[in-house]
This record gives structure tokens, sequence and C-alpha cells, in this order.
């Protein structure tokens, strides 16, 4: 217990999956949280995690906004005084064909998963370094996907490898201006939440059932899905300073997927 004590971390999509499960546990390892989320049921799961006599609060975030991701880090910076940690995990997902798929929705993918990191990681910068000596940690929710290809995630794809390279590119910058921040990407395989499942409800039954057995038969090597506290651990272990060298780097879960 206490891996991230004194720290303040705000955690995008945290109304649900991997978000919640992170805000969470950060919050039982000692960080003050703050849960943001478009659903509103985030307030509700904030209110539970304080109700436990953690330091959790939750603030209705659409993170496609510049001007709600400032008022987010206002608001944190007078609740708590400071940012040490920002994880960027709202994201969504659709399956569509290349050749079908509309620029609206293109556009909508990125908005959430590549131009709200963007916003995010921008503001978190001067935020931390705006306070002294301040130590920050940025962790972006890329994907496996981020890294391969699927030919149904046009979108998806361009999103998440989007989001893994420009962590590079900012680890970098801050690195080399001499601030105390840390950038690094998470790559998540296929996890049990709501958004993996949505996605396979999309399709007609025989074909999710095939993509089913084929993904956790054959090409997932330990032969399940991931749980999203399995990925929460891994964003911990970035937030804390047990991983005070790593910064530009690809923390990848996902059961052997990409090893292959």
């Amino acid at each position: 217990m206490g891996r991230v004590t004194g720290k303040v971390a705000v955690v995008t999509g945290a109304a649900g999956g991997i978000g919640l499960a992170t805000a969470e546990l950060l919050a039982e390892e000692g960080a003050c949280v703050v849960l943001t989320d478009i659903n509103p049921a985030g307030e509700v799961e904030a209110a539970r995690i304080a109700g436990r006599g953690l330091d959790a609060v939750f603030m209705k975030h659409d993170v496609t906004r510049m001007d709600d991701w400032e008022r987010v880090f206002t608001g944190t910076l007078e609740r708590f005084g400071k940012l040490n940690v920002l994880v960027n995990n709202a994201g969504i997902a659709r399956i569509e064909n290349v050749e079908t798929m509309t620029l609206e929705a293109w556009r909508q993918t990125l908005a959430v998963n590549l131009d709200a990191v963007f916003m995010g990681t921008q503001k978190a910068i001067v935020a931390i370094k705006g306070i002294p000596d301040a130590s920050g940690s940025i962790i972006n929710l890329s994907s496996i996907d981020g890294i391969v290809g699927e030919p149904l995630l046009p979108s998806y794809n361009a999103s998440k490898g989007g989001v893994r390279l420009f962590t590079k590119s900012v680890a970098l910058h801050c690195a080399r201006n001499g601030y105390n921040i840390r950038v690094n990407s998470v790559h998540p395989g296929f996890i049990a939440t709501n958004m993996v499942s949505g996605i396979l409800a999309t399709l007609p039954p025989e074909m999710a059932q095939a993509l089913h057995d084929e993904l956790f038969n054959h090409r997932i090597p330990i032969r399940r899905p991931g749980t999203p506290k399995e990925i929460a651990y891994g964003i911990l272990f970035l937030a804390s300073d047990e991983s005070s060298l790593m910064t530009g780097s690809e923390l990848i879960l996902d059961g052997g997927y990409t090893a292959q």
C-alpha cells in the first residue's frame, strides 16, 4: 500500500473499465484521484470510492473540448494544489471497413482517441511544470492496435498508432527541456470491458462467435482476455516513482499477442 501516496492524479474515461479500475487502484495506493468522464455514472463511482475512505472526486468531462480540459485542471489545482499524474484513458472504437467508413466517423474516433490525448498532455505539462519541484507522469492509453493492424479497425489503428508516437515525441521534449515529467504509453490487448463486448455486439452473432474463438483459442497465447485491474497495475507502476527511469517507452499487456 502507499505506492503513490501524496500524488494527485487525473484519470479520464473513469466511469468504467480500465479507467475506473485505475482510478480505484491509485486511490487505494494513496493518491488523490479525479475521475473524469462524459458519462455521469462516474459521479456514482467516485462517491463509492470516497465512501471507502479514499480521496476521489468526479468531474464531468468531454475530452474533445479544450475548455473542458482547462476546467478539469483548474478544478484539480484549486482542490489539491498540484497535479502529478495524468492517465489519458478515454477512448472509443468502431468496427468498419475503410471503403465504407464516413469521414465523420473517422474524425470522431481521432478526436476522442488522439486529439484529446494531445490536449490533455499539453495542459498537463503546463500544470505540472508550474508547481515548484513538482514531478509528473503522463500515461497515454494506446493499444496493441497501435502496434499491429486490424483490417476492420482503420480509425482505431490510426488513432492508437498516433498515440504511440506522440508519446515518444513528448517524452523527448520533456526530458530535453529538463522537466521532471515522464511520458509513457500503455498497450492493452483484448480486455474484458464494455468497449470490447460492444464491438463484438455490432457483428452478426456467427461472426462474433468466430472472432471470439479465433482470438482466445489461437491468437492470444494465454487464451483468455485480460482484466481491467491487470492493466491498472501496469498504470500504477508508471504513475509511481518505481518507474523513474522509464520515459518514451511502451508497456505492452496483451497475453503474448504481439510476441508472435
